[in-house]
């Protein structure tokens, strides 16, 4: 009798290590937010005084917020769609409603990955144009920075670099989780911060940048009393740390069940909050030892105006290669995280394989960023404004008040040395959603506060 030989069950794709897991969430939450947008906020609203509220809203968002999304993920195995669905299910309304809803996050991800997917086209692009010299060759020339990057942000202005930027995108998440995206955000994490704290220590020496440092530690006590102060603090910090009931959720998914969450939630608020403000070391006394003014943010400040400023500086050339670099494996390992969420629904809810299900968005991602070219600042605002926020929500929803109290402080303390208790649990249902509620609202007044 020949007995049947019984084949070992193939072990699912997911984060090999704990310091995989926080960097690739690290990754995900160190983007064109803490580049673009932070320096000039700590500049706008005062220096200390605009970095007192944010570090208050960082320790919140990240207690709350960062470990309920990777405990949602976590607990259940599954994206925003699948994890909704249990949650439903689990409160004896049916998995399907909760599968309708987690549409809206797996939708926010990929719409925004698809706006990010330009983003990181120019920052490719640049990236090569600051090796090959010609970046450095346009001096303070501002008519040629200016024209040059209007050209690439133009209507189908950058479609080559586009192709280039997602194929690299989509090559590291063919490889897997632990074997593509794990092992690309262990290299490109610690090299991001090296580059950065090299760029800022080269730049403080410079003539003038000591202004910009003292700028950033002055204090305005009577500018904390402005409430606009607090919610763009508070925008600044939710969005950052990706609150947006998609990325976060996922990258949880992938997680060993032994892992400390809370632990690592602080851990991500901490390195992303390092990553923010190496970008205002840096980029305030780059511009004060110009004696400019850091007015404006977004792309103009990023390749128009920081370029002026770096030809300005000696060593101009590597200056630019390096903070291009920088900028690259920030926007990349962003991208990564935004684009995993569709292809994980595909995986999960349609059984496709990996490699189908990432050429499958692949080939959405590529064919709608190069048609959005043109409107991509309209189609990322309303994108973050409305239905981030929105996902959010959702997930807080769905954690806190669908799934209920036992399974929350359950699935948030499984593996957890110091384990969270009741106040925990009453602060996410009320203060967290409270909050997430109030990104929503405050954004669409405002036009946006992330």
């Amino acid at each position: 009798m020949v007995e049947a030989k019984v084949q070992p069950k193939k072990k699912a794709d997911g984060f090999d290590s704990r310091i995989g897991f926080i960097l690739a969430c690290v990754g995900s939450a160190v983007g064109m937010g803490n580049l673009w947008r932070f320096p000039v906020l700590v500049s706008a609203w005062g220096g200390m005084t605009f970095l007192i509220p944010y570090f208050i809203f960082v320790i919140i968002v990240a207690r709350l917020g960062v470990t309920e999304e990777i405990a949602l993920g976590r607990s259940t195995g599954k994206g925003p769609i699948g994890a909704f669905g249990k949650a439903t299910e689990h409160a004896g309304k049916g998995a399907k409603l909760g599968e309708n809803i987690g549409i809206i996050p797996c939708i926010g991800s990929l719409a925004l990955a698809i706006g990010y997917s330009c983003v990181v086209g120019w920052i490719f692009k640049y990236v090569y144009l600051a090796f090959t010299g010609q970046l450095f060759a346009m001096g303070t020339d501002m008519e040629q920075i200016g024209g040059m990057f209007g050209g690439t942000a133009s209507a189908f202005g950058n479609n080559l670099w586009i192709v280039i930027a997602l194929t690299v995108n989509f090559a590291i998440m063919a490889l897997g989780v632990a074997g593509g995206i794990e092992k690309a955000n262990k290299i490109m994490m610690p090299l991001l911060f090296i580059m950065l704290i090299g760029l800022a220590v080269y730049v403080g020496v410079q003539p003038g940048a000591s202004d910009g440092f003292r700028y950033i530690f002055t204090v305005n006590p009577a500018g904390l009393m402005d409430p606009k102060l607090w919610i763009f603090a508070f925008g600044q910090a939710f969005f950052s740390l990706s609150i947006a009931g998609n990325g976060t959720v996922i990258y949880g998914s992938y997680l060993g069940k032994h892992e400390d969450v809370p632990a690592s939630a602080i851990n991500i608020g901490i390195f992303d909050t390092m990553a923010a403000l190496l970008a205002a070391f840096l980029i305030i006394p780059a511009m004060a030892t110009c004696g400019e003014e850091l007015s404006a943010g977004g792309p103009g400040l990023m390749f128009i105006y920081l370029l002026n400023v770096m030809n300005r500086m000696p060593g101009g050339m590597i200056v630019g290669i390096v903070f291009y670099v920088c900028v690259m494996f920030a926007g990349l390992s962003s991208l990564v995280n935004l684009y995993e969420a569709p292809v994980a629904t595909l995986q999960q809810q349609f059984g496709m394989k990996r490699l189908t299900a990432v050429g499958t968005i692949a080939a959405v991602g590529i064919g709608v960023s190069i048609m959005i070219q043109g409107i991509v600042s309209e189609w990322m605002d309303a994108v973050s404004i409305y239905i981030c926020p929105l996902g959010a929500l959702l997930a807080g929803v769905m954690f806190f008040w669908v799934f209920g109290k036992k399974y929350a402080l359950e699935a948030a303390n499984e593996g957890a040395k110091k384990p969270l208790g009741d106040t925990w649990y009453i602060a996410g249902k009320y203060l967290l959603c409270g909050l997430a509620l109030t990104a929503l609202v405050a954004g669409a007044i405002l036009g946006g506060i992330g």
